[in-house]
């Protein structure tokens, strides 16, 4: 049976072969080999329709290995800590409440039209004496999700994020302890198939710094190369994400956050029980082959940073 997956673009099934080492003719048997692995594993209960795996393999330029520690880590990391990243009620809480903010979102147009996917967040849109950044980023995870199931643009050629600070306050920042830092950390490079290719802070506050450099050495090299911090000089910003490629808001030409918020409304009613549906898929530790995961030297505000083994 064919694999049951969108067909790309042309310009992105060129990108998918040349950056991804995908191989049109071999997606079938690739998803089939991911699958075996999958039905022989005693602790995992993944999400196994193609779409969703091809999106692994994809994020792990077609290896194997790599895409089944990253499947594993995903829904390790959102049994462990579902609070932060698994999203099972996109109704409830404040969770619509915060999204028609326009806090986060993804815009329309990728980055010169066919590169990466553009997510931006304003952070001083969702006060912090009002929302949680626990709640808001269930609203972040909820579009990261959408994103890896139906963005292929983000799939194959990664995001592109851009945090705008204006607004934000020292409550913001003080919300994000280390601890917190440590869990989106690993589930950004360990878990998370969306690869990101640049990370951009604008209109930074005081206070910042210190958070930045808590976060910085918990990312790999690569990714610390990948983040920019332009202050308040929006020119920086602008000199690698064009102007146009920005929302009205922002004097450019891609979407209004209104209009975008008002998409992924609909978007979030038809996800409805797909969420709903999160409840199901989950790691069981007691069933896991080989060493249980140390979960408090990982992630303890004490423990030292180190990446999770999976076989």
């Amino acid at each position: 049976m064919p694999a049951q997956i969108r067909p790309l673009t042309p310009e992105l099934q060129k990108n998918a072969n040349e950056l991804l080492h995908e191989v049109p003719e071999r997606i079938e048997s690739d998803l089939e080999a991911f699958k075996t692995w999958i039905s022989q594993q005693p602790h995992l209960t993944p999400r196994t329709d193609d779409q969703f795996l091809i999106a692994f393999l994809r994020g792990c330029k077609y290896s194997l290995e790599r895409a089944k520690s990253k499947l594993d880590q995903y829904y390790t990391l959102r049994t462990k800590y579902p609070e932060i990243f698994n999203v099972t009620d996109v109704d409830g809480g404040k969770f619509r409440e915060i999204h028609k903010t326009g806090t986060i979102i993804y815009l329309p147009t990728p980055l010169h039209d066919n590169g990466p996917r553009i997510g931006l967040w304003r952070m001083g849109l969702s006060p912090a004496d009002k929302y949680a950044i626990l709640e808001v980023m269930q609203v972040a995870q909820a579009m990261q999700e959408i994103a890896l199931i139906e963005d292929d643009y983000a799939n194959v050629n990664g995001i592109v994020f851009i945090m705008d600070m204006k607004g934000a306050t020292v409550g913001h920042l003080l919300q994000m302890t280390p601890a917190l830092a440590k869990k989106m950390t690993v589930f950004s490079e360990e878990a998370l198939p969306l690869r990101p290719k640049a990370q951009h802070f604008v209109n930074t506050i005081s206070g910042f710094e210190p958070i930045f450099n808590m976060f910085k050495p918990m990312m790999s090299k690569k990714i610390q190369a990948r983040l920019f911090v332009h202050g308040d000089k929006m020119d920086l910003l602008t000199k690698q994400v064009p102007l146009k490629y920005l929302p009205k808001e922002y004097g450019g030409e891609n979407g209004s956050a209104d209009e975008i918020v008002a998409e992924w409304e609909k978007k979030f009613d038809q996800y409805r029980d797909y969420f709903k549906d999160n409840a199901n898929y989950k790691t069981v530790e007691s069933l896991r082959p080989g060493k249980p995961i140390d979960f408090d030297g990982l992630f303890g505000i004490e423990g030292s940073f180190r990446k999770l083994n999976v076989d």
